[in-house]
């Protein structure tokens, strides 16, 4: 059965729009591909700045302390926040593979820290 209204060529999706708690003057934006081996937790830990991400493949248990965890699965976004911490983002059992975007004042190092290790 064919449809009458063809599906447009060409599609635009939000699939996030995250106010940061403060403006950022972002100088540079860093993209780093990270693959997490299957059922490693990768413990608790704080970034030196926001930090936005998509998973491409396999899944991950994503959890900011004191909220609710979630499971990330391919095409999920995801934001950690500047200093908060993020109890957890454990690799599924297939592993993770994820984009990271780290945005970056002038002159700043993308950073983590782990204040339990």
């Amino acid at each position: 059965m064919s449809s009458s209204h063809p599906e447009p060529p060409l599609s635009r999706v939000v699939v996030m729009d995250q106010q940061l708690p403060v403006p950022l003057a972002t100088h540079r934006v860093e993209i780093r591909r990270i693959t997490i081996a299957p059922s490693f937790a990768a413990g608790l830990h704080v970034h030196n700045g926001p930090v936005f991400g998509s998973i491409e493949s396999g899944s991950a248990v994503y959890q900011i302390e004191g909220h609710p965890e979630s499971v990330l699965r391919p095409g999920d976004v995801f934001y950690e926040p500047e200093g908060v911490r993020i109890a957890r983002f454990d690799a599924g059992p297939d592993g993770v593979t994820f984009l990271g975007y780290f945005l970056l004042p002038d002159g700043v190092q993308a950073d983590i820290v782990f204040p339990d290790a």
